[in-house]
């Protein structure tokens, strides 16, 4: 896919495609929208020591430097899934080394420089496994805790948001664990729901969307 790099309310920087017309994040703030949604509904939601977590859409890497930073005195197993991995000359070019300091952008471009599809220790407490392939046809053979899912929207990529792929993810959760993602649509709530999640609408990021959901796979 052809992005071109824009800024957004925040003053971060997103990605632009444009021939389905959808931004990575929204133009209102890429990183006040990820910490929202991503950080503080769904990682602070998990209380365990030891986190395992599956991204939907590694993307920009801006959830998954967001999770090792907040994430520090837990130890936690990153997957994440991408289809289409963006170039590296592109990722050098997001103004995150503006946003972060130098030890934290160091530890963002090991996120994209490391090897696909092999577990990597990035430091003592995170490590990573990204997956270059189709969460369509993927085959979940490992449990995890909390599950983000940031895929493109429902008009975009309306195969990510089908009842089956939900279900998929219900049955890789452990109990009690969680799903967040920033789409509140009202169908996308009840597909949810009818493959065994408990789902609850939560208010939105500052100047962002009105409400998101977050899942929850019942005890």
């Amino acid at each position: 896919m052809e992005v071109s790099i824009e800024t957004t309310n925040d003053g971060s920087n997103t990605l632009y495609v444009k021939e389905i017309n959808e931004h990575y994040h929204s133009i209102k703030g890429a990183l006040t929208e990820s910490q929202h949604i991503f950080i503080n509904c769904g990682l602070k939601e998990i209380q365990n020591d030891k986190i395992d977590i599956f991204e939907v859409g590694f993307g920009t890497g801006l959830n998954a430097i967001l999770t090792l930073l907040n994430g520090k005195s837990k130890h936690i197993s990153y997957t994440t899934i991408e289809k289409f991995p963006l170039p590296l000359e592109i990722i050098s070019r997001i103004n995150y080394s503006s946003i972060f300091n130098e030890e934290e952008y160091s530890l963002y471009r090991q996120l994209h420089e490391v090897q696909w599809d092999e577990y990597i220790e990035i430091n003592r407490d995170f490590k990573l496994r990204k997956i270059n392939s189709d969460l369509t046809t993927h085959s979940f053979s490992d449990n995890y805790d909390l599950v983000y899912f940031d895929a493109f929207s429902p008009e975009k990529q309306p195969e990510m948001w089908k009842e089956e792929i939900f279900n998929k993810i219900f049955n890789c959760l452990r109990p009690g664990g969680v799903l967040v993602t920033y789409c509140a649509k009202g169908e996308i709530r009840r597909r949810m729901q009818k493959v065994g999640f408990t789902v609850e609408r939560l208010a939105g990021p500052p100047n962002g969307k009105r409400e998101i959901l977050r899942a929850r796979k019942p005890y």
